[in-house]
């Protein structure tokens, strides 16, 4: 009666979910859940694995309209790809609060966890509880932080050096050598223009002007304003040094009434 009694109540149960989605897998096996779950941290890693580091290769992405890209940025490509999994949209959303916070190490965190499951997996077919490993976790996390505490170095935010040493970090896994070394300075120097004491930075005051007739190597740093509108009228002259600008708050377009 017992049996009969838990057979029906599991039946129920997948019939229950069937009827919410007609179309999806009921999972009532804990285990067989876990693995699914393991397997969608484990792929969304192997996608990312390969744009860590200075190799990493490139990823060409097409959109709906034909438009290509071609990047090996983490966060780009988590926010282009359509994740329907769930415990690989957890992943995303970690990866994507990385990249807000930091600005660097999207991909190494889905790596990193998608390797931390992948260790997971194998405990759990030895019989490990999951509440077990996920105290590990916890344990490991304690540990990890306290041993930062003390590998720390104090930096100043006007030491050019390690600034310089910081960006090319990160822009050496997303550009060319090349194109790194300039954007470095480039950026380092952009920052240090709008930097105030006792002020934090505003990253909206840097303006990033896309001349798609251009190469990547002929980004410049304009310390000031560029206002890509062209003259009014052909017999504008094109070049104008020590001149005075004006500046207003109200429309000065001409309209009919």
């Amino acid at each position: 009666g017992i049996n009969a009694e838990y057979g029906g109540t599991r039946a129920t149960m997948k019939s229950a979910l069937q009827m919410i989605n007609p179309n999806a897998d009921a999972v009532t096996n804990k285990g067989q859940a876990l693995a699914i779950n393991t397997a969608a941290a484990q792929g969304l890693a192997g996608v990312m694995r390969s744009n860590i580091g200075p190799t990493g290769t490139m990823k060409m992405l097409v959109d709906g309209a034909g438009e290509i890209t071609l990047t090996k940025d983490g966060s780009h490509l988590l926010a282009s790809m359509q994740i329907m999994h769930p415990t690989a949209q957890l992943i995303s959303r970690a990866a994507a609060a990385q990249d807000d916070v930091v600005g660097d190490g999207t991909s190494s965190t889905v790596v990193f966890i998608g390797e931390l499951l992948k260790q997971a997996s194998r405990y759990l077919t030895e019989g490990v509880h999951p509440r077990l490993i996920a105290d590990g976790f916890d344990v490991a996390k304690a540990l990890a932080l306290e041993y930062l505490e003390t590998f720390k170095v104090a930096a100043s935010a006007n030491d050019r050096e390690m600034l310089v040493s910081a960006a090319r970090t990160a822009l050496s896994t997303k550009v060319s050598g090349d194109l790194c070394d300039l954007l470095t300075d480039i950026v380092v120097d952009a920052i240090l223009t709008i930097r105030q004491e006792d002020v934090p930075i505003d990253a909206h005051m840097v303006e990033i002007q896309c001349m798609k007739h251009r190469l990547g190597v002929d980004t410049k740093l304009i310390r000031g304003l560029v206002l890509d509108h062209g003259p009014r009228h052909p017999d504008m002259p094109s070049r104008v040094e020590n001149a005075f600008i004006f500046t207003c708050s109200l429309e000065m377009e001409y309209e009919k009434t």
